[in-house]
């Protein structure tokens, strides 16, 4: 039925009612008797970025893979572009994949594998030279279309490989851990150029990745799984200020997860302070650990009870008033600061 009322509209209606490029419908993935995606119903915007985010077995790639096409669905349905595609083929989805390990030829100059694409569906050679020119130039590889794989910087191959996605002019560009190979300084820089491409084509990129800060700087939606579930959607801004349960608070980073009450309460580190021993306030514990992070520096306490919690203070303020190994402070933080989380 879905179907059929999209096929009877006029296309420049259908594209001004359209809000979302990727629509999840109770999806579910099983493996035998192991359920590896349960149940997740997500939407994501038009020509947005998108970060499935969460640690290894989480259900993020098998995800990204049932949206591409290269598994099934168990149970659920896929649409793209308000089009059910659950049991199309990868190649009738309107969808791109960029892997992992890039899976270049290495027998193939860089603007052979970039024209590869074209090459399969019939296009003439020189008209795909000249796609895959323009897809060099976007990229800022131009200089390096006659060069073979292994002749490039992780960087450069990284840059050939997304160049080879986008000449399939996809409404929705996968991305399967596409930094993880690459040193931080280049991450960043990568990230950089993501973002870019991903607005000048204004196209939908989807983003698998276990790194919060990568995710953090790229995500316009970040989808934060865990067990095959999703535990929390929203901005980057949204979640890192009000993660709804303890798990995405420890695993974004850089929060607290404090007992208080007989329930749970995440602070963010940043917001903690040490005080002396004797405080009534606060939590008391054992410095263990004191890590020099440039403009700041962060301070982590061991509690007798086992739990481990630290503060993250200035720089200057922490050499003013420095602290070593094996003393006794207060971990304490304003009222205000702190939010109830769900075990």
């Amino acid at each position: 039925m879905r179907d059929e009322a999209t096929r009877s509209k006029p296309p420049g209606m259908l594209e001004m009612e359209r809000k979302y490029d990727v629509e999840l419908v109770a999806v579910t993935k099983r493996y035998g008797s192991t359920v590896a995606v349960d149940c997740v119903s997500l939407r994501i915007p038009k020509a947005s970025y998108t970060c499935l985010l969460g640690p290894s077995g989480c259900g993020k790639t098998s995800t990204l893979r049932m949206i591409a096409g290269h598994e099934g669905i168990s149970d659920g349905d896929l649409l793209i572009n308000d089009r059910n595609v659950t049991d199309l083929p990868p190649s009738a989805r309107g969808t791109a994949m960029m892997f992992q390990n890039y899976a270049l030829f290495p027998h193939l100059t860089c603007l052979d594998n970039v024209a590869f694409g074209p090459k399969m569906r019939g296009t003439a050679k020189a008209e795909r030279h000249e796609m895959a020119s323009q897809m060099l130039d976007l990229v800022q590889m131009a200089d390096f279309a006659g060069r073979y794989p292994a002749q490039l910087s992780g960087g450069q191959q990284q840059r050939i490989a997304l160049a080879r996605a986008l000449i399939m002019k996809p409404r929705v560009l996968l991305l399967d851990e596409p930094l993880s190979a690459l040193d931080p300084f280049l991450r960043v820089k990568m990230r950089e150029e993501l973002k870019r491409l991903q607005r000048e084509l204004a196209i939908s990129f989807v983003h698998v990745t276990h790194a919060q800060d990568e995710a953090m700087a790229l995500a316009d939606l970040m989808v934060v799984m865990n067990g095959g579930r999703i535990v929390q959607a929203g901005t980057p801004r949204d979640i890192f200020e009000r993660p709804t349960n303890a798990f995405v608070a420890r695993f974004i980073g850089g929060h607290n997860v404090l007992p208080v009450d007989d329930g749970l309460v995440a602070v963010r580190a940043d917001h903690c302070r040490l005080g002396p021993a004797s405080m009534s306030q606060g939590l008391r514990g054992r410095i263990s650990h004191i890590e020099y992070q440039g403009p700041h520096v962060r301070v982590s306490l061991a509690m007798p009870s086992g739990l481990e919690a630290a503060a993250l203070i200035p720089d200057g303020e922490f050499h003013e008033h420095p602290v070593a190994p094996g003393e006794e402070r207060s971990l304490v933080w304003q009222a205000e600061k702190a939010h109830g989380v769900a075990a």
